[in-house]
């Protein structure tokens, strides 16, 4: 009897022990903090108390240096003829732009236009998806750098001189501008948020950019030397891909704001669901066998940024599910108040965005904006797991 009541004495109070489950879940909820808000927060702070080294003085380009403007479409006889002319409505000099149109397979008269609109190169091409049209542009293209637009995007008419700029720094490999994405229509009515998250999401690039490189691009606006392009799997889209592998080859990829270009925004929250979720299935290949999570070739803060603004953001869905699973458990065994406060916190989150089907209040809208492009990830992995991904796919409807 002594004996058991000296091994109870030693054993500490029950209420010093924190249950499994509630680390789980807090570590969860940390995850889920810090790469939705407090990434961003941290780089912020960086930026302001250590400014980036300075490195070699820019050189200027005498004269400017030739680029061929690739323009990848497939049936884009609506808008192709608006793209050329926006094209050469740029203010560069004309004879240092080659316009190429390469047609993915068109059935329209897509090519026609082109031509006629006054693109310097149309390639009419079997169907083999937006990057291996992209690849066979840059055989054939014929400037110093290659910059990339889809055929809905508009750029501003200094858009191409400042993107050109960044690659006076000669550690430059990669340079991605500014996307806006706009309503389709003046007036209409549009339940999808991206433009909200994309203003946030363009600011943390920013960031990226300043500190290290950014470890995402756009396929609105971007560029990279002829000499530096990096030919991927057909399935693994340049505006992940290019990034880390940059900076795997020494180069840095960066973010240049005053290069801006718009796009019109998928009109319907499901729609952009459906947008993320194709994406998705291209981006897991990329995350899982491309590379991207090999630290090989990463400077520590770059690698950091990868887990941060990458690896954790695509793990979100599965981060939202543990950390509501558990919280029910705490709830159920009686942890405590607090418990019951984070559960109705993340009940309301849900009620908030099937709510907004029946109420388009704004904070609804963002809400189920949240809920439906963080379920994203996990939708695109389920169907790159299932069926694989198509190199090609069709455009998003409302989008041209």
């Amino acid at each position: 009897m002594a004996g058991a009541a000296g091994r109870l004495a030693r054993r500490p109070p029950q209420s010093w022990r924190v249950p499994a489950v509630a680390i789980i879940f807090w570590l969860c909820v940390a995850l889920i903090v810090w790469t939705q808000l407090g990434y961003a927060l941290a780089l912020a702070l960086i930026a302001q108390v250590r400014a980036r080294r300075a490195g070699p003085p820019r050189r200027r380009h005498e004269p400017e240096p030739s680029v061929s403007l690739i323009i990848a479409a497939h049936d884009e006889e609506d808008v192709i003829a608006g793209k050329v002319a926006d094209a050469l409505a740029q203010r560069y000099p004309r004879g240092r732009i080659e316009v190429i149109v390469a047609c993915d397979g068109c059935t329209d008269e897509t090519a026609r236009r082109a031509r006629a609109a006054g693109a310097d190169v149309v390639l009419e091409l079997a169907r083999g998806g937006k990057i291996r049209a992209q690849d066979a542009a840059v055989e054939v293209a014929r400037g110093d750098l290659v910059a990339f637009s889809d055929a809905n995007a508009r750029w501003e008419p200094d858009a191409l001189a400042a993107l050109v700029a960044a690659f006076d720094d000669p550690r430059v490999g990669y340079a991605c501008g500014q996307v806006r994405f706009v309503q389709a229509a003046a007036g209409a009515h549009a339940d999808n948020q991206e433009g909200v998250y994309w203003r946030y999401e363009m600011a943390v690039r920013a960031l990226e950019s300043r500190l290290s490189s950014v470890t995402a691009g756009n396929g609105a606006i971007y560029a990279t030397r002829r000499a530096d392009y990096v030919v991927v799997d057909p399935i693994m889209g340049h505006d992940l891909s290019f990034p880390f592998k940059m900076v795997k080859r020494g180069r840095r990829a960066v973010y240049v704001a005053g290069a801006r270009a718009s796009e019109k925004m998928v009109p319907s929250l499901l729609g952009e669901f459906a947008r993320k979720r194709r994406m998705m299935s291209h981006t897991w290949p990329i995350l899982l066998r491309g590379g991207m999570l090999s630290p090989r070739g990463y400077p520590p803060g770059y690698a950091a940024m990868i887990f941060s603004h990458r690896l954790l953001r695509y793990c979100t869905p599965a981060l939202h599910v543990l950390a509501l699973a558990c919280n029910v458990a705490l709830v159920a065994t009686g942890q405590g108040i607090v418990y019951v406060v984070t559960l109705a916190l993340q009940l309301a989150l849900l009620a908030a965005a099937l709510l907004a089907g029946l109420l388009p209040a704004r904070p609804l809208l963002v809400a189920r904006y949240y809920v439906l492009t963080t379920a994203s990830p996990a939708a695109g992995l389920w169907d790159w797991l299932r069926h694989g991904t198509a190199a090609a796919w069709e455009a998003t409807q409302g989008t041209r």
